[in-house]
């Protein structure tokens, strides 16, 4: 095997920090052509459809890759924006804010970069620009808050098996959740309370996760606990009781029982209960995408007024606001613990290498 490395590596290069900002990915564009090769990508994971290889290659590609990616480029048409896919353009304003902090807080010793698992900007190629721009250490967020198999473990996978190619390997630092950080937490109950400023609350918050199947959960995946901790925190941030809020589980795929309760079955019960106005907000979902948008901003509000809701109100995701950049980038910069030293500081190096050449 040939490993990858520089051959014109400079030793007196500065070394640099890396921090890699990953989110799931998207298409490139929203067609039924765009929309196929993501989906096999994606599918084909297993970490995201833990199903025998043979039995899965024949329904991903028999069935699923023929009927899927014309409904869901319908879907992604009707989220679409002139910066192209929301979630690659949140992360765009999300790299670059975290970048502009952290070089007002440390100076110029980072690249800061953003990939997604699946699509583009992959993960790889990534990678291999921030090598090549001289980063010696690297640190991965993924921007799921909580741990899951299928996006964080995914992430680790696919990281790890670029590295494994390379000749030259980082320090490498990999941030797996921080469903339960404080400053987190407060920027999400930030975003609530000023929704209510000027919308008013409702009859009920509802807190809606991306789902997992539920098998997953008995099988040791931490995902399901630590979301349930990410909403009791919210709440208690809020000053909410139990009644007040619900957490819920969105976007199932496929015919096995995934974590409940359902976001839509819940959606279309609660008007019975008496409950016709509710706030929902996806503390899962570090930027709106498909599922927030289409999922819970469209078809789920249809799903409310339609068993008889007389108000829903959709909470967008943290995105790229002041609170949620601030909190990513002091999560980064406490794990950065021992890697921030003079050693980056090109005068400080220069002057102990005079310093070590006077002496002998």
């Amino acid at each position: 095997m040939n490993y990858l490395g520089q051959s014109d590596y400079q030793h007196d290069t500065v070394p640099r920090i890396g921090v890699l900002l990953t989110n799931l990915g998207t298409p490139e564009a929203p067609t039924a052509k765009a929309l196929k090769p993501y989906l096999k990508q994606f599918l084909w994971d297993p970490r995201v459809v833990e199903v025998p290889r043979p039995i899965w290659w024949l329904i991903l590609n028999g069935i699923i890759l023929n009927t899927r990616p014309k409904r869901s480029a319908e879907a992604y048409s009707a989220v679409w924006s002139e910066r192209g896919s929301p979630l690659l353009a949140h992360l765009e304003d999300q790299v670059a804010g975290v970048s502009e902090r952290l070089t007002s807080q440390y100076g110029d010793h980072f690249v800061v970069r953003g990939a997604m698992r699946y699509g583009t900007p992959a993960i790889a190629r990534v990678l291999g620009e921030m090598f090549d721009a001289g980063v010696q250490k690297l640190m991965v967020l993924p921007l799921y808050p909580q741990y899951g198999g299928p996006t964080t473990g995914s992430t680790f996978d696919e990281v790890s098996n670029d590295l494994t190619r390379r000749r030259w390997l980082p320090s490498l630092r990999f941030i797996s959740s921080y469903h339960d950080d404080p400053r987190y937490i407060s920027a999400v109950a930030d975003s609530v309370r000023a929704h209510w400023a000027s919308h008013g609350k409702a009859d009920k918050l509802i807190l809606s996760y991306h789902g997992m199947p539920k098998r997953y959960l008995t099988e040791g995946d931490p995902y399901h606990c630590q979301c349930h901790k990410t909403s009791r925190l919210i709440g208690e941030a809020l000053e909410l009781s139990e009644q007040e809020m619900i957490t819920t589980f969105q976007s199932r795929f496929g015919r096995e029982e995934w974590l409940q309760p359902y976001t839509d079955e819940t959606l279309e019960t609660l008007p019975g209960q008496g409950v016709t106005a509710v706030q929902v907000v996806c503390p899962g979902f570090s930027a709106d995408c498909l599922e927030t948008i289409e999922e819970i901003g469209m078809e789920n509000r249809d799903i409310f007024l339609e068993a008889g809701g007389a108000r829903y109100e959709y909470i967008p995701c943290l995105n790229a606001q002041d609170t949620h950049l601030a909190a990513l980038t002091d999560i980064i910069s406490e794990e950065l613990t021992g890697w921030l030293n003079d050693a980056h500081d090109p005068t400080t190096t220069k002057q102990l290498a005079s310093q070590l050449g006077a002496t002998r």
